[in-house]
């Protein structure tokens, strides 16, 4: 068995290297991945064609630029995988979040933002179901909570 001091200096690849996808189950994968792109800026990638009836879409965040990112071992930021057709991802549709006994829910997923109050000015110009305020003093940094199309719920946090 090894120390704890022998596995230090042993190299080795890394175990894991980031996420790379986040699967979201949703009704209309069409109509969501126009949700996506108007409210969160995601783009879909070329792998699958935009069109109604699709069961599947893969969307990222472009880069400042509007670049998308290559693929590759590393990832900085994961891509959202739009889950619907058929599998059964359409009976979960609206579920993605989890509720605690006391009746509250969490959002699975946190996007992070340098401009939260101007996302928050866009979601409710485009009619975005928001669920929490932006609440003042927050030790961690400003956060809110909305839900997607589907209804989803998701979370916006600046650090």
């Amino acid at each position: 068995m090894q120390t704890n001091e022998e596995a230090k200096v042993e190299e080795r690849l890394e175990d894991i290297t980031g996420i790379t996808c986040i699967y979201i189950p949703v009704n209309d994968v069409y109509e969501s991945v126009k949700w996506y792109q108007k409210n969160l800026g995601f783009q879909p990638t070329d792998h699958n064609q935009v069109k109604p009836g699709m069961e599947i879409a893969i969307l990222v965040f472009p880069d400042q630029n509007g670049m998308l990112p290559a693929a590759g071992i590393r990832q900085v930021v994961p891509a959202i995988f739009l889950m619907g057709g058929g599998g059964g991802a359409t009976r979960a549709a609206g579920s993605y979040g989890f509720t605690f006994d006391s009746g509250d829910r969490q959002p699975v997923a946190c996007f992070i933002t340098p401009r939260i109050q101007e996302m928050y000015n866009r979601f409710k110009e485009n009619g975005v179901n928001i669920v929490t305020e932006i609440p003042e003093n927050r030790p961690c940094g400003p956060n809110f909570r909305f839900s997607d199309l589907e209804g989803n719920l998701l979370e916006i946090w600046q650090p």
